[in-house]
């Protein structure tokens, strides 16, 4: 099937030089972008009722940018301050860097992995006696928990931020080929918003194998999935497509 028009259910690339726009050159396609999904911080209130004291803790796990922005976000309502001495641990290096946004980093303890959970754990054994916590969304991060748990290390977690559906009209996913997703979420608000959704010849594209699962649980036709041992990204993947259907 050759492929005219794809939406991307992610932001619009911040830069010129995204991979995306030189599919579209490349291959004569029209790529628009609309994010499926946002996320947003809770409320004081509602973290409150989580009874969980940030100040009790010695040391912050930032798994994302979204993470570090809600947990400064909430500690500034909740008139929490946070200690010089406090130890950040973070996923990737780009994730430290970030915590500038809000504290000194020239000052401040910062450790990171890169971009994988089990990087860490070399990290939070060496650091094994700190009060671990760590700012999640709705959906919690079983690998970590595994590695706290493995090692008896003290931690707690507290839901500071979620992701919720964006809204839009059921017919405008009509004129697509193709749809590409990201995230379960990106699924869920398909099905919020066009219930009677049928795919037909309508071409679905993911990254990541937890989309991919839940696309096939949604009963839905998975017909490009990334990464392979041939495309590390989306772009890769899709460029892979095009040039054997759009040539």
């Amino acid at each position: 099937m050759k492929v005219n028009k794809i939406l991307v259910s992610q932001p619009k690339p911040a830069t010129e030089k995204s991979p995306y726009y030189d599919i579209e050159k490349k291959y004569n396609v029209q790529l628009d972008f609309r994010s499926f999904i946002k996320v947003e911080g809770l409320t004081a209130k509602e973290f409150r009722q989580q009874k969980v004291s940030i100040p009790g803790h010695t040391a912050i796990v930032f798994l994302s940018r979204h993470a570090i922005d809600h947990f400064f976000t909430l500690c500034k309502e909740l008139r929490v301050t946070i200690p010089d001495d406090m130890k950040y641990f973070c996923l990737s290096e780009t994730i430290s860097l970030y915590i500038q946004k809000y504290v000194q980093y020239r000052k401040r303890k910062v450790f990171f992995g890169n971009g994988h959970i089990k990087d860490l754990e070399p990290l939070f054994v060496k650091h094994k006696n700190e009060r671990y916590f760590v700012p999640m969304s709705n959906t919690q991060n079983q690998d970590l928990c595994s590695i706290f748990n493995a090692h008896g290390i003290q931690h707690s977690e507290a839901e500071m931020y979620r992701t919720v559906s964006n809204d839009f009209e059921p017919d405008f996913i009509t004129p697509y080929d193709m749809l590409i997703f990201f995230s379960p979420y990106g699924i869920e608000s398909l099905k919020k918003n066009v219930p009677d959704f049928v795919q037909g010849d309508k071409l679905i594209a993911c990254f990541g194998k937890v989309t991919a699962d839940a696309i096939r649980e949604a009963g839905l036709r998975l017909d490009i999935e990334a990464p392979t041992t041939t495309a590390a990204s989306m772009p890769a993947a899709l460029d892979e497509y095009l040039s054997k259907h759009n040539a």
